[in-house]
């Protein structure tokens, strides 16, 4: 039996029930790959529904706001493909006529579609034979036909890109792309794969080769940058002090509290954290610790402290970006996941 009919029998027996699997509506599957996109599907279905939910169709995403879009979006990360994908919906009102597009280059167009979506929609909408090529696919790929060339290279792209297309040449480009992918999501895993129950053990390059733990090989990547994020809470009654995040930084346009960001651990630095505390908030303000949070981000580490800020000042003028809502109205709001978290153990403390 051919490489390509043992993944699809595979499939045909052990495939998950995943809603956008059902559907060859090009809108509903955008929405799945976009929010799976850097996303375990455990994590991203609860968003997919939600997604769906508030907006059925491509006309109804394009005429939401940005600020309900990154509030389906929060805690998701990446924030950029919420944004993206509302780029995205209105991009298709004003060039497609609301009609959502199903040939690889014309997804190729649209903004936060790469090369691997374009070829998931394609292919799961209209049968357009055109391989995808992810992590799932990359690693069995490497294993099975024993390629060491790293995947995240120049040449290991195009290697396995023109590999993956030649496999799926006269195939059902649909049937055939998810049962690669769902194989590689579930037998041919990352870590500890059963290879004794694999069907494609008998011709697995890794496995005859004991090379299961070595491939695919992957070119290191820089190291992640560590920061330290400094917020200052201040309330009064009702109301908070939340700050909007401008552009060319991370959370970009969602909401969280004035910051001083440190170069190092502010206890390390104290002379310098306070100067720009006062400098900011007063010479008479004070902090009062109220927790520190370790967040992991995919190139960042961010050490989070939270202060509680009293008898401080505050510039409107110069600060434009700060302003008094109602706890009802931030709860409202886009924030990062790391303030979230912060309100609900602190409305919990109180």
């Amino acid at each position: 039996m051919s490489f390509q009919s043992t993944l699809i029998n595979w499939y045909l027996t052990n495939k998950r029930d995943l809603p956008w699997r059902n559907t060859t509506d090009p809108y509903v599957i955008w929405l799945s790959e976009i929010i799976l996109q850097q996303t375990r599907v455990e994590q991203g279905m609860p968003y997919f529904n939600k997604f769906l939910a508030a907006f059925p169709t491509i006309g109804d995403f394009a005429a939401a706001t940005e600020t309900q879009v990154l509030k389906l979006w929060q805690g998701l990360g990446y924030y950029s493909r919420g944004r993206n994908m509302l780029f995205t919906a209105l991009q298709i009102q004003d060039e497609y006529e609301g009609t959502f597009p199903v040939k690889y280059e014309d997804l190729i167009r649209l903004k936060g579609v790469g090369e691997y979506t374009a070829a998931a929609i394609s292919s799961f909408s209209s049968n357009e034979s055109r391989a995808v090529l992810d992590g799932n696919v990359f690693r069995l790929l490497s294993r099975y036909f024993g390629i060491d060339t790293p995947i995240n290279s120049t040449t290991g792209k195009k290697t396995f890109s023109n590999l993956a297309q030649s496999l799926i040449v006269g195939e059902q480009a649909s049937l055939y792309n998810q049962a690669i992918m769902e194989f590689g999501a579930l037998q041919c895993k990352p870590k500890s794969p059963n290879c004794d129950i694999c069907p494609l053990n008998s011709d697995c390059y890794a496995r005859l080769n004991a090379q299961v733990n070595v491939l695919p090989v992957k070119l290191k990547t820089l190291k992640k940058r560590i920061r330290y994020f400094n917020y200052l809470v201040a309330m009064k009654d009702d109301m908070v002090l939340v700050k909007r995040r401008g552009p060319g930084d991370i959370w970009q346009e969602l909401y969280d509290f004035p910051l001083i960001e440190t170069a190092q651990f502010y206890r390390e630095v104290p002379e310098t954290f306070f100067d720009l505390l006062k400098q900011n908030f007063g010479k008479d303000c004070n902090v009062t610790d109220l927790g520190q949070k370790k967040h992991l981000l995919t190139h960042q580490t961010i050490y989070v402290q939270f202060f509680a800020l009293d008898n401080y000042i505050i510039n409107f003028n110069q600060n434009a970006d700060i302003k008094w809502v109602t706890l009802a109205a931030f709860d409202d709001l886009p924030q990062p996941k790391v303030i979230t978290d912060f309100m609900s153990a602190y409305s919990v403390k109180k």
